[in-house]
């Protein structure tokens, strides 16, 4: 039986999916709330809270259901990080997948480098375990109740949205010959349209299993197995000892004071650590002096950024085979102070890593009255990932594993049971009191950390609404001197970086990388303010 169908319906109503004009969003006020890229899974958050549950739970329930309703940016095969405050502290959860055990350089050596596409580009998926350890360490409703709203969506259908259309055309496209792909995404012979219901009852029956065991179907039991069989016919090397031996793990968070804020990201091996040290120049430069969207505070946001991306590129991996600490060295003050007075006002640089002295993604956040707030984002890295879809299972599986390189003696060197260089991160704010502030994020592989920069700009140091900040045009660093912004950027400050060396290209926004997605809570006394990106399907709701 094909693991997916979907249902014929007539010529839709709906001829023209485009929105040719500006428009403006309100914030979305409220004491429980929940952002998500998705509006029917940040409704899924919401009824966990309107049934007695809290921030946890919504979070869960929201992430379940874009496994769903938005396949184009996770699956159950993703991986997941998470960033809570449970009313009294802070906690950071890293359930990224390690490498198959057969993972060696010379493995890869023989393929010809790493892929990606198909089971050689797997790392064991982490996703499943974040949701159960978040459950099991803070939730307050049963597993299985947080789990239904995915599966109810997943076996009665759901609308197909119009920007998660585009991007399942583009994946089809791409992946539609991989193993397992086309019978769970293409069960008409084609991507899915705008407007068609979409239903996977395998998706369905995976959920309740993984509901129902807490997890340990997936890693130590029959969908284990299933993933592991597969995986050799198609000329992987992924064991059921690979899938048994992950674990998520509470790693706590690494810090950069900013302003009256102190922003917080998980440890590498996720890129947060770019932010971090990005902000942390900034501060250096007393940034916040100059208009928010003039030439020199884009120019300073844009070279503090390229100077930690070349950083990233150099040291980031998997904590336990990192050549520098993080929190001590790439977030000294000497260090990013001595970075920072490499940046010239005037003229765009193209720098390189220090020497730092010894010393295709879906993000949502939730809040409650209770005041415990949730930092969570999940991906199947490119867009659908490696494209694998288990067949009978509805997992479709990421990529995280093309991340790695096979330069010799680099710290991010594939090998075997590491963790990859990681693009997805939650990030969080905090008073400088020690309490919370603000949980945010932005999707959209190496632009998440940029997204990051710009948004804790924006609202904590400038001052802007969630919302206002989610809308305003971004740029994004794309290598050497090049900079991609929004067609809405500011065409006035677009020459002065051009005139300063920057070379600028204009890009629309295709929804998979380009520009990210962003959601936003902020903590105003007693209640919140949440923010969504309308270049996705985002959308926050609360009560």
């Amino acid at each position: 039986m094909s693991n997916s169908t979907s249902t014929s319906t007539p010529t839709p109503a709906i001829k023209d999916w485009a929105l040719p004009y500006a428009s403006h969003r309100s914030p979305v006020l409220g004491r429980n709330v929940v952002s998500s890229s998705q509006p029917l899974a940040a409704q899924a958050g919401l009824r966990m809270l309107l049934a007695g549950g809290n921030a946890v739970d919504a979070a869960i329930a929201a992430a379940m259901t874009l496994t769903v309703v938005e396949p184009s940016g996770c699956g159950i095969g993703s991986d997941a990080f998470a960033i809570l405050w449970d009313g009294k502290e802070l906690h950071g959860l890293n359930a990224s997948g390690r490498s198959p055990a057969a993972w060696t350089p010379e493995y890869f050596k023989r393929l010809g480098g790493i892929p990606e596409k198909g089971w050689n580009a797997v790392t064991v998926p982490g996703a499943v375990s974040a949701w159960v350890e978040l459950s099991r360490r803070f939730g307050k409703l049963p597993f299985e109740q947080v789990a239904q709203p995915a599966i109810d969506y997943a076996r009665n259908g759901f609308p197909v949205s119009p920007v998660i259309s585009t991007l399942w055309e583009l994946g089809a496209q791409k992946l539609g010959a991989q193993p397992g792909f086309a019978e769970c995404f293409m069960p008409e012979g084609r991507a899915m349209r705008a407007g068609e219901i979409f239903r996977s009852e395998a998706h369905a029956r995976t959920l309740e299993l993984i509901a129902k065991t807490k997890g340990e179907a997936f890693y130590r039991g029959e969908l284990a197995e299933t993933m592991a069989a597969h995986c050799k016919a198609n000329g992987g090397v992924m064991t059921v000892e690979d899938l048994a031996a992950h674990k998520a793990d509470w790693v706590g968070t690494v810090s950069q004071p900013f302003g009256d804020s102190v922003i917080h990201e998980i440890p590498p091996n996720g890129q947060g650590i770019a932010a971090l040290m990005a902000l942390g120049m900034l501060d250096e430069l007393g940034v916040g002096g100059q208009p928010l969207d003039s030439a020199d505070t884009v120019h300073l946001q844009i070279e503090a950024m390229k100077l930690a991306l070349a950083d990233l590129q150099e040291y980031n991996a998997d904590m336990d085979h990192m050549r520098v600490k993080p929190q001590e060295e790439l977030l000294s003050r000497d260090y990013l102070r001595e970075r920072a007075q490499r940046i010239d006002l005037k003229h765009a640089g193209d720098p390189r890593y220090g020497a730092p002295q010894r010393g295709g993604t879906v993000y949502l956040a939730a809040a409650d009255e209770s005041g415990m707030m949730v930092s969570f984002i999940q991906s199947n890295y490119m867009g659908f990932g490696s494209g694998v879809v288990v067949p009978g299972t509805g997992i479709s599986l990421q990529n995280r594993g093309c991340s790695f390189t096979t330069q010799s003696g680099h710290a991010n060197e594939v090998g075997p049971n590491k963790r990859p260089s990681h693009t997805i991160i939650p990030a969080f704010a905090m008073n400088a009191d020690g309490t919370p502030q603000m949980a945010f994020g932005v999707m959209g592989g190496p632009m998440q950390s940029q997204g990051h920069l710009q948004m804790a700009l924006r609202v904590l140091r400038y001052g802007q609404n969630p919302q206002a900040a989610a809308d305003a045009p971004r740029w994004r660093v794309t290598g050497g001197k090049k900079v991609a912004v929004e067609p809405a950027f500011d065409a006035a400050v677009t020459a002065e970086l051009r005139a300063r060396g920057h070379e600028i290209t204009v890009e629309e926004g295709n929804g998979v990388f380009a520009f990210g997605g962003a959601q936003l809570i902020l903590r105003d006394g007693n209640h919140y303010i949440a923010g969504s990106d309308p270049r996705k399907d985002g959308q926050a709701v609360g009560y």
